[in-house]
């Protein structure tokens, strides 16, 4: 049982009425009855709600799997069966990753309605998020006492890389409407000489791909008919080393990656080609031979889903050798990293140079927010202009890296978290036009 600020509010009322009965003799029978009527309240308040069991319903719904990063839908729902009009405050136990301890719902039930309360969590962090038992405080509209009920519903939720964002940018990627959602549309340059079927000739077919064979034996020009080349190997390669323990708005910059790596990999196997994974740091982790089957994209998403962040250097000529295993054939190679120092980036350029000669390498790395907040910011004083100074000649040193990076041939992307997924679908959709891949 616990008592409510109403239940105070009255008490010290009949307080302060008694004391006003020392001066005022005539009030202290006044301050009795409310006494005497205070007490019928509260004793009728706590009959109503402990004089027999209340019949409230009330049940946590919530998805198996959650997505990364995104607003995620938990109900719950409550059915009040007894006769009494409940007033109900509910305090559901979240998961501990979410750092929540204010969070309650206020909700004033009927007798013998039922209803669904909605609201959104937002995890930053993958993993198993347990959430604990729903507590309710009831009252009756008299409001001066609440009793509480726990409802034991122990339940874990796996939250996996964004399913939500993958979903969003497939939409947006093959329907290929630029000017609405920032994928670009891209027109297919080039020819390949992937033969498809043969078919009756059509006056503008190239001669070229005449069959005089065919012809010769259906008594008609026949052509040979070719698609664009497909199923190119792609690979996402992702650095979990600490570098990419920098957190945006809540997120690290590997947890940006690998919800952008669940993304692009949907769209690679859409787009007909072979998707694959590799992550390294000071160890090789996650290693998936880029493939085309149905069960791919999957063995992509749990690989992702078990990635932690380690607190090693990345180590470029160990990611050299993995790939040089893992990898056959000339392959797009997507590196997500981040140098945050042009000495970060000498030290891993010539094993860069290396995996550029045998692969096409997109190097992407992250424009730090924050800092480009700071060299925006107004100057007041000394001591600001110092500040705004560094800030701009550390932005400055990541444009160079990229110019240095793209005079060694090497394809690079400098690019804010919250913008990794969209110009990386970009630059492989712009990749594929030109036939580079």
């Amino acid at each position: 049982m616990y008592l409510t600020n109403r239940f105070f509010w009255l008490a010290g009322a009949i307080i302060a009425l008694f004391a006003m009965a020392f001066p005022f003799n005539w009030l202290f029978p006044l301050a009795q009855a409310a006494l005497v009527l205070a007490s019928g309240l509260v004793l009728t308040d706590l009959l109503l709600l402990y004089g027999r069991r209340p019949n409230l319903v009330c049940k946590r719904e919530t998805n198996p799997v959650y997505s990364l990063s995104d607003p995620n839908q938990v109900g719950i729902f409550l059915e009040n069966k007894s006769r009494l009009h409940l007033n109900l405050t509910i305090t559901d136990e979240l998961p501990v990753q979410l750092q929540k301890r204010d969070f309650e719902i206020r909700e004033s039930l009927p007798a013998g309605v039922s209803r669904m309360l909605e609201h959104a969590l937002t995890p930053l962090s993958r993993g198993v998020y347990a959430f604990g038992n729903i507590n309710v405080f009831i009252a009756t509209r008299l409001g001066l006492l609440e009793r509480r009920l726990i409802y034991k519903q122990p339940q874990e939720v796996d939250v996996y890389p964004s399913i939500i964002q993958m979903k969003r940018y497939e939409l947006r990627a093959m329907q290929q409407i630029a000017h609405e959602t920032g994928i670009k549309k891209m027109r297919r340059i080039g020819h390949s000489y992937e033969f498809e079927q043969i078919k009756n000739y059509v006056p503008g077919d190239d001669y070229r791909s005449i069959n005089w064979k065919a012809s010769s034996r259906r008594g008609t020009l026949m052509v040979n008919q070719y698609e664009d080349e497909r199923s190119q190997q792609v690979y996402c390669v992702v650095d979990k080393s600490r570098a990419m323990k920098m957190p945006f708005d809540g997120l690290s910059l590997m947890d940006y990656a690998i919800n952008t790596t669940l993304a692009i990999s949907n769209i690679i196997l859409k787009k007909q080609d072979k998707a694959g994974l590799l992550t390294f740091s000071d160890v090789i982790g996650a290693t998936i031979k880029a493939e085309r089957d149905t069960g791919q994209l999957n063995r992509i998403l749990e690989a992702l889903y078990r990635e932690k962040e380690r607190k090693g250097e990345s180590n470029y000529e160990l990611l050299y050798e993995g790939v040089r295993r893992l990898i056959g054939v000339r392959s797009l190679l997507l590196l997500f990293t981040n140098f945050e120092s042009s000495y970060a980036l000498e030290r891993a350029m010539p094993t860069l140079r290396r995996l550029n000669r045998q692969h096409l390498l997109v190097v992407i790395f992250f424009e730090n927010t924050e800092i480009r907040k700071l060299s925006n910011e107004p100057v007041v004083t000394t001591s600001d202009i110092y500040k705004q100074t560094v800030a701009r000649q550390f932005l400055q040193e990541k444009k160079e890296m990229v110019n240095k990076l793209r005079q060694y041939g090497i394809q690079a992307i400098l690019t804010k978290p919250q913008d990794l997924t969209l110009n990386t679908i970009n630059k492989y959709l712009e990749l594929k036009s030109r036939g580079l891949i």
